[in-house]
């Protein structure tokens, strides 16, 4: 593996530790039964009213713990299975599905509930930094196949 592709591969990592990190934050402040402070700067920005809405659920799991998975399985790509040929791809596949899932999340924050969260705009911004350096990988990958 040549130096480039293990520095994409660790800021991958460390985006994706970054990423399960706020995704760990809301899911305690999805259970959580206080307001929180941090978060709250009136009507349009609040966490607490995106976070424990009836959009912060799929079939009864916490979006924020599906977060974390798929967070999860992105720094399980970048480290443990690094050197697997077909690692880019999947990284490619799986951070383009979380892209997907956060941009719907974006949706449902701008034109259904009318409120932004910090933490979901967050992780929206770190699960596209991972997309993009998942496909400068592929495409730097398949260039070093063809020498």
């Amino acid at each position: 593996m040549t130096p480039l592709a293990q520095r994409i591969l660790l800021a991958i990592a460390l985006l994706a530790v970054a990423g399960a990190v706020v995704s760990s934050v809301s899911l305690y402040h999805h259970y959580g039964s206080s307001q929180t402070s941090y978060c709250d700067f009136g009507e349009s920005l609040n966490c607490d009213l995106v976070n424990r809405s009836t959009y912060s659920t799929v079939f009864g799991i916490p979006v924020a713990l599906i977060g974390i998975m798929g967070y999860v399985a992105l720094l399980a790509l970048a480290t443990l299975y690094r050197t697997k040929h077909e690692t880019p791809v999947m990284l490619l596949i799986a951070s383009l599905a979380g892209l997907g899932f956060a941009l719907y999340l974006t949706y449902v924050e701008a034109f259904v509930l009318a409120v932004w969260c910090i933490l979901c705009l967050s992780s929206l911004s770190l699960i596209f930094a991972i997309t993009v350096l998942s496909a400068v990988l592929v495409r730097y990958t398949l260039r070093q196949g063809s020498k």
